[in-house]
């Protein structure tokens, strides 16, 4: 590894260390450890000890869970900065749900549960961080749930390409190109529907005008139509 690239230099980048002190980055280099994740491979399965969090600093990973017929549901999708396996933080003592590598080289920190307590016990801007991190994550699982029981399907898919472009442009009426790498079954797994409605939805979509897709982008050219 490059030392630009040096374990250090990853954790300045995460979400969570924003304002942290030279110093206390240095503690937080000392207890984590950073390995790397092939794609596909499983970070953690449900019901294992909940006793470590994870800091993401380069790559994509999924969160998921099965349901009782065996159907994954894709609670949420990574990007480097963020934070999982928090809810050990909280309390949890199993996982209830799944964390798998979505790229090649995709790159994990790990801290232990005790060594974390520790450091947010003498940082106050770390415990306020992470009471935030966990707090907005329960609101987004909060906010979907609402969306499957009182959202058709259609409105769940347009909400889901709404948040994507929300995250990428702050402007409503700009033309806005979303790289992404799913699959419509994995838009559907989010989306808690199916394979064969993503397809149906897209395609009417792109025959009104409104998006154009391929197998790694989606184009938005009115997303005000998608409201």
């Amino acid at each position: 590894m490059a030392a630009s690239e040096s374990k250090l230099w990853y954790l300045e980048r995460i979400n969570l260390f924003r304002d942290l002190s030279d110093d206390e980055m240095e503690t937080v280099d000392r207890v984590a450890s950073m390995r790397s994740i092939d794609k596909g491979h499983y970070i953690y399965f449900p019901e294992e000890p909940s006793s470590v969090v994870f800091l993401l600093k380069k790559g994509r990973v999924k969160l998921g869970a099965y349901g009782a017929d065996g159907r994954e549901m894709i609670k949420a999708i990574l990007d480097p900065g963020e934070v999982f396996g928090e809810l050990s933080i909280a309390g949890e003592e199993k996982r209830s749900d799944f964390a798998q590598a979505l790229d090649d080289d995709t790159r994990i920190c790990a801290i232990e549960k005790s060594e974390m307590l520790r450091l947010m016990k003498t940082n106050p801007g770390l415990a306020m961080n992470m009471t935030r991190t966990i707090g907005e994550r329960l609101q987004r699982m909060e906010r979907r749930f609402e969306g499957l029981l009182f959202k058709d399907a259609r409105t769940r898919i347009l909400d889901f390409m709404i948040g994507m472009a929300k995250d990428q442009s702050r402007n409503e009426d700009q033309v806005v190109t979303l790289h992404h790498d799913l699959t419509h079954q994995d838009i559907a797994n989010l989306t808690a529907t199916s394979r064969q409605t993503v397809t149906t939805v897209l395609n009417e979509l792109k025959q009104d005008g409104v998006i154009d897709f391929d197998r790694k982008t989606i184009t938005i050219f009115q997303p005000k139509k998608l409201v």
